[in-house]
């Protein structure tokens, strides 16, 4: 792995973790699915007009509109829609927890479902990061954390698993904006339905929410997505992925910073738990694909 690749790691993790602080200060003053909605078509117009004056092709294969829809609906439909109606009554740092099971999920369904060889290494790692899921989260419980909150972040995880698994193996052809964008006007056309149907437009205006709502749409939604096509066109998904084992630490950290949110001893053990967890299975996964090769 290079220092480019590296640094475009670091970048995504921090973009991405930095989401859950930014989605908690929104759904708390806005409808959630309201702003979740007109963000996703901001976002979606400023990508594809970016990747059209970049000369990128709406024209995708069938494989690419497939995963286009399916990533569309899953990551941002389901995973950021159920998100930001939990942040209503769930702190972000607890967001961001349960989310850093995504890998650990997704090399769990690999494992289980779809016949993938889990080294030791790997075993030791899920054991290891579902343990400190469940540490945090029993902690969190004993503590008042909201129980359909949680179940909201729970469901949305399993989608954003559903979403990476659809990715895997699928080129974006070039067309890493175009997809993008595409992938944001799924997510509203989504929505948007059910934003009108239950949501009554109602909006604590303060100069923190415009700040964290301009964020979260070139941030976290227009360039966090860009640099994770990008970092898996330029070294491979696999070694992508490492980089969320970061995740739990910097999710936390910036809602403490952002949210003053409170983290006792357990919350400490469980996340570096997770964290060690999810290194591992990656790093296992690095090996086996090595391993695999002739």
């Amino acid at each position: 792995m290079d220092l480019r690749a590296a640094g475009m790691g670091l970048a995504f993790a921090v973009m991405w973790s930095s989401a859950f602080s930014a989605g908690r200060i929104i759904s708390t003053a806005a409808p959630p699915l309201t702003a979740l909605s007109l963000r996703f078509v901001v976002a979606g117009v400023i990508g594809i007009a970016l990747a059209r004056a970049l000369g990128q092709s709406w024209r995708l294969t069938p494989a690419q509109w497939r995963a286009t829809i399916v990533f569309g609906i899953c990551q941002n439909a389901l995973y950021l829609g159920l998100y930001w109606v939990a942040f209503q009554t769930v702190e972000a740092s607890l967001g961001a927890i349960i989310a850093s099971a995504m890998p650990l999920l997704v090399a769990l369904a690999g494992w289980i479902v779809l016949g993938e060889r889990v080294a030791p290494l790997g075993v030791a790692g899920l054991i290891a990061g579902f343990a400190g899921v469940a540490l945090i989260m029993g902690a969190r419980f004993q503590g008042g954390a909201d129980p359909f909150g949680v179940t909201l972040c729970v469901i949305g995880v399993l989608a954003l698993s559903v979403a990476t698994l659809t990715m895997r193996g699928v080129s974006s052809g070039g067309n890493f904006l175009m997809v993008v964008g595409l992938q944001m006007l799924v997510g509203a056309v989504v929505l948007l339905p059910f934003a009108l149907a239950l949501e009554e437009l109602r909006v604590d205006w303060s100069a923190r929410l415009v700040a964290a709502y301009l964020y979260t749409i070139l941030v976290p939604g227009l360039a966090a997505t860009l640099v994770w096509f990008l970092l898996v066109h330029r070294i491979g998904a696999v070694k992508a992925a490492t980089f969320h084992f970061l995740n739990p630490f910097l999710g936390v950290a910036i809602a403490a910073v952002l949210l003053d949110e409170q983290l006792g001893p357990l919350d400490l053990v469980g996340v570096t738990v997770i964290a060690f967890g999810i290194l591992a299975v990656q790093l296992s996964k690095q090996h086996t694909v090595a391993g695999a090769r002739p």
